[in-house]
């Protein structure tokens, strides 16, 4: 089996390693402050070490692994391995005199996951849009900002790259439920939406794409604070995490309660829409309105 890293990079890489660094030192019975003073740091240090938020210097590493009393040398060389590969960059990072900071972890999590279940109140999901619909997006959150064509075109270029992940050898499965305003909303111009709404239609036919969309008639539903993404993962050394993007900012949740939590309002707006053999027929509805 691939190794999820392979896809991720560094950012899944971190996290496996940060799992197997705080199963060793928990092990030792080593307290976060100890393994601080060690790597000459602090119990902070420690523990955004072990939740993969930061890169490792392999020395660190090499030291806390002294101290956690590791003698298996082939376990050693393996861990020390996984820290330098985890400095490598992502084929992302070319982008990032583009994209904010906070945003890099999240690509790097996507890319990694075996399973996206995301949910859309305004937009198409980014990893089922069209290059127009994409560039009508970017020039949206863009127009405070001189922005040229060629920094959209990069950006563009991004959100077309991270769609390999559904499409590579071991794709990842997409499980999107949307609201149908996003269908009715005419970002771009309407012979944009047009053409995004046709590629949906081709989209949900893939065997790795589930597409929901939640009817005007349905009312109200439970995801009152807004979209969200569930990342969950084909390896047991990676958490589940719930990827909330604000204005300026992005929230990483991997606490068990606020995980379930954030499961049940997914499968709860999974019911409330509609079944995803008839998204082809709200689709072509949709489109039908806008030739009207």
């Amino acid at each position: 089996m691939t190794e999820p890293g392979a896809y991720g990079g560094p950012t899944a890489l971190r996290i496996m390693l940060g799992v197997h660094l705080r199963r060793l030192r928990e092990g030792a019975g080593v307290s976060r402050t100890d393994a601080g003073w060690a790597i000459r740091g602090s119990e902070s240090k420690i523990s955004r070490l072990e939740l993969g938020r930061v890169g490792f210097k392999v020395r660190d590493v090499d030291d806390l692994l002294t101290l956690y009393k590791l003698d298996d040398p082939e376990e050693r060389e393996r861990l020390l391995a996984l820290a330098t590969e985890a400095n490598n960059p992502g084929w992302w990072q070319r982008y990032d005199d583009l994209t904010p900071q906070w945003f890099h972890s999240y690509l790097g999590l996507e890319m990694a996951a075996d399973l996206i279940r995301t949910f859309e109140l305004q937009f198409i999901p980014g990893l089922l849009q069209t290059p127009d619909y994409a560039r009508a997006v970017v020039q949206l959150g863009r127009q405070d900002q001189a922005f040229s064509r060629a920094e959209q075109d990069r950006l563009v270029s991004l959100r077309m790259s991270r769609q390999d992940v559904l499409t590579r050898q071991r794709p990842a499965r997409l499980w999107a439920v949307v609201d149908e305003a996003v269908l009715r909303r005419p970002i771009g111009s309407r012979a944009i939406l047009k053409a995004q709404l046709e590629h949906l239609i081709d989209a949900a036919r893939r065997h790795n794409v589930t597409l929901q969309i939640i009817p005007f008639e349905k009312g109200g539903y439970t995801a009152t604070g807004g979209a969200f993404t569930l990342l969950r993962f084909n390896d047991p050394d990676l958490p589940d995490i719930v990827y909330i993007e604000h204005l300026t900012s992005a929230v990483y949740l991997d606490k068990r309660e606020e995980l379930d939590t954030y499961v049940v309002t997914m499968d709860a707006l999974s019911i409330t829409a509609a079944q995803p053999r008839e998204t082809e027929s709200i689709l072509r509805r949709a489109i039908a309105d806008l030739d009207a």
